[in-house]
């Protein structure tokens, strides 16, 4: 990245100039400046270049979802309820998993695809069941966002496990770790600027839409438990219908997820990009 000046008649102009190789071309990005360069430039400097590396970041989930849609248009309808049913068992061991589940991987293949029920403990085996519901019907219907939306969702899933809370946003202080969550008087004017926020961005990359509506409603943290579980449902309603492949945070690799949401939401959004690139990785490779 270099400054360079152009004159134009007796003025001169100065501009960012950022050149990088993009397959077989190179791509060049310029940013005006001013008649003189500015003293923060190099904080200049730094915002450009992101906002370069964004736009190549942003081609490579525009080619994933292209890649991802040509596969998905393939299958037969009745193998793609076998498909979104997998996704499901994969997507429901690992979302509880983070959150304490004693249930394996099998175990909730063996519960939703046969209805055998492992020796575990009754609420993880409710809650099984229930996510499984909501993650399925959020695929096949596209209800409206909002904050009743989110309130169902909750309601449906621990109905039968913690009936005094489900379905309801807290009323009362908490605190997760180091973090301690807004006040409860505030939930409501803060879930309705989150609804607002998915309102307003719909022109923003789904990837990125995706990535800050599920840090920002976990900072809010509305609910007195279920805030992580939740939180992934919204994050693979923004992607699934807006035609993106989902993403499913591995229980295994849940002490990065938890150290990056400690983050701030820039940061959160970096290390969700990089998962998103590694996962899906081969719908790049079919480009």
């Amino acid at each position: 990245m270099r400054a360079i000046k152009r004159k134009k008649g007796n003025n001169e102009y100065f501009y960012l100039q950022h050149s990088f190789r993009k397959g077989g071309k190179i791509i060049t990005k310029e940013k005006y400046l001013g008649k003189k360069i500015p003293k923060n430039v190099e904080d200049i400097k730094k915002v450009f270049l992101e906002e370069c590396n964004k736009i190549s970041l942003f081609k490579l989930f525009e080619k994933i979802k292209n890649s991802f849609q040509k596969e998905w248009q393939r299958y037969p309808e009745s193998m793609k309820e076998k498909v979104k049913e997998q996704i499901a068992i994969a997507f429901t061991y690992n979302t509880n998993a983070i959150e304490g589940s004693k249930i394996t991987l099998e175990e909730t293949r063996e519960l939703i695809e046969h209805d055998i029920a492992p020796n575990k403990p009754l609420k993880d085996i409710k809650e099984s069941e229930s996510h499984t519901k909501i993650f399925l019907k959020i695929l096949d219907k596209k209800e409206k966002f909002n904050s009743q939306l989110i309130l169902n969702w909750h309601k449906e899933l621990f109905q039968n496990t913690k009936h005094d809370i489900a379905g309801m946003f807290r009323n009362y202080h908490a605190r997760v770790a180091d973090y301690r969550a807004p006040d409860w008087q505030d939930v409501g004017k803060l879930m309705n600027k989150f609804i607002g926020f998915y309102k307003d961005n719909e022109k923003m990359n789904v990837v990125e839409l995706a990535s800050r509506m599920h840090y920002k409603f976990e900072k809010i943290h509305p609910f007195g438990d279920g805030n992580g579980r939740i939180g992934r449902l919204i994050t693979n309603y923004v992607l699934w219908h807006n035609d993106y492949p989902m993403l499913i945070i591995e229980y295994k690799k849940r002490k990065s997820y938890y150290k990056a949401l400690q983050k701030d939401e820039d940061g959160f959004f970096k290390y969700f990009a990089r998962r998103y690139l590694k996962v899906h990785k081969k719908y790049l490779e079919k480009i």
